[in-house]
């Protein structure tokens, strides 16, 4: 018996016109260019609400005014020889950030709502792309709380480094953190579902994250287990490089800088593998 080779179609045939105009699989290379569009979605949202940028803006204004300075006269917490308005104001940087990004499954759930969601995942656009520049259209929200409460501090007499590719460093930390914060909100959606049991679970991680951070107080005056808990909180390693950019308190911002981009990558790799289930 012998075989027979399975030979290939003629080049003008059907069948290898067929095979030309069959679709491929989604590569890599628009994958910049449809996070890109993502982000631009989410940024355009802004000109419905423009008051947004200007309420958010109202809190971090409150912490520098109030509490900053109150506690700058006080000398309560030590700070070396750094004035603690000048201590506080990276760490209120921060703070902007995680607030604007840990409420953003909210608004993943309202897509799933709306029917918005489920036609966009049946497009062939990867699900980490959708994540993504959802992610950093948060960092870039956050950049507005940024310029706010750099100007501020600058205004109250706090001493930054101007060096500009310092400021380049804070702002991609700032989007850094809030890209896995709106990462690990929109984890937390995948898993709640539910727009009101989010609120209340994002209400309960924000403050625990902050107060476990180095955002108000050193590292050095908290008791043992807030040190442990703090050094497991991505938002001090984002507090800690943002004090050594703007005001020059030494810091290791290779581990920083390493820290917040494997954090980022895990909270896309988690939110991706869970965003399904919300249109179901």
């Amino acid at each position: 018996m012998k075989s027979v080779a399975l030979a290939a179609p003629p080049a003008g045939s059907a069948e290898a016109t067929a095979a030309a105009n069959r679709p491929k699989p989604p590569g890599l290379a628009g994958y910049p260019r449809k996070v890109g569009t993502f982000c631009l979605v989410e940024l355009q949202k802004l000109s419905h609400d423009r008051t947004e940028l200007f309420t958010r803006a109202v809190q971090p204004v409150l912490w520098m005014v109030i509490y900053g300075e109150t506690f700058t006269r006080t000398h309560a917490i030590p700070t070396g020889h750094l004035a603690y308005l000048a201590f506080l104001a990276p760490g209120i940087v921060a703070q902007s950030g995680l607030f604007v990004a840990i409420f953003y499954g909210i608004q993943i759930i309202w897509e799933r709502d709306a029917g918005i969601l489920t036609k966009l995942l049946v497009t062939p656009t990867p699900r980490s792309a959708l994540i993504v520049g959802k992610a950093f259209s948060a960092g870039v929200r956050a950049l507005a709380q940024v310029v706010v409460v750099l100007a501020l501090s600058a205004v109250l007499g706090v001493a930054l480094d101007l060096n500009v590719l310092h400021l380049l460093g804070s702002f991609v930390m700032v989007m850094l953190g809030s890209a896995f914060f709106a990462c690990l909100s929109m984890t937390v959606a995948g898993v709640v579902m539910k727009r009101d049991r989010l609120m209340g679970i994002g209400q309960l991680m924000t403050m625990p994250l902050f107060f476990a951070s180095n955002a108000l107080y050193p590292v050095a005056i908290m008791p043992a287990w807030l040190r442990a808990l703090s050094r497991c909180n991505p938002l001090s390693y984002e507090v800690e490089a943002l004090r050594d950019l703007l005001v020059g308190t030494p810091a290791n911002l290779g581990l920083d800088f390493g820290v917040m981009a494997l954090a980022v990558v895990a909270g896309v790799t988690a939110a991706s593998s869970l965003v399904g289930r919300l249109a179901r």
